[in-house]
């Protein structure tokens, strides 16, 4: 019979160890850098999906003529699974093209409070223009802008959605010239 040499033997068994412990410790580190991605992405769904998110659902409508003024109506829907706990509603009017950075700068016409919105939960904001200006706008003399901005707290952050229009004196309706969502925190 062969001799065993213990001593080789055990040698083969040190550097199989060693290999297994290398190939533990970077399966280890594969699997801590996988679930650190897992919980990135659990807190970014978190602040996305599970938030209210407050915009139209529909298109502005004329309602009607109420004191000389004529009478606009937007419906607002919280889209999101939570609910937001109070809206804020700002209408501007003017007769050039507005921005959204001199819409920042600018005091709103009107401001309004909403109340709370449960989720997919629908609430309606009315506006006035005036007779006149509409009449003017009618026969070509002067076109009418307006903005509209929903402003909303969301997950420790101010969210709002805005929009700019042009009123079409044909249709009696508002064509969108800009639309854009915000969210910054609110610290």
């Amino acid at each position: 019979m062969a001799e065993i040499d213990y001593a080789l033997l055990a040698t083969f068994g040190t550097i199989a160890t060693a290999v297994a412990t290398v190939a533990l410790v970077l399966l280890l580190y594969r699997t801590l850098k996988q679930m650190e991605a897992t919980v990135k992405l659990s807190r970014i769904q978190t602040e996305h999906r599970f938030r209210p998110w407050i915009g139209p659902a529909d298109s502005i409508q004329h309602v009607g003529i109420k004191d000389g003024r004529y009478q606009f109506d937007v419906v607002i829907k919280n889209f999101g699974e939570i609910p937001s706990t109070n809206v804020m509603a700002s209408f501007t009017m003017k007769n050039k093209l507005m921005t959204k950075d001199e819409l920042k700068e600018s005091e709103s016409d009107h401001r309004f409070s909403l109340g709370p919105l449960l989720p997919n939960m629908e609430k309606h904001y009315w506006f006035f223009i005036d007779s006149e200006q509409i009449d003017k706008s009618k026969n070509g003399d002067t076109p009418i802008y307006i903005s509209l901005y929903f402003e909303y707290e969301a997950v420790g952050k101010k969210s709002g959605y805005g929009m700019i229009s042009q009123y079409i004196p044909d249709s009696n309706s508002f064509v969108h010239k800009d639309m854009w969502v915000t969210i910054t925190d609110s610290k």
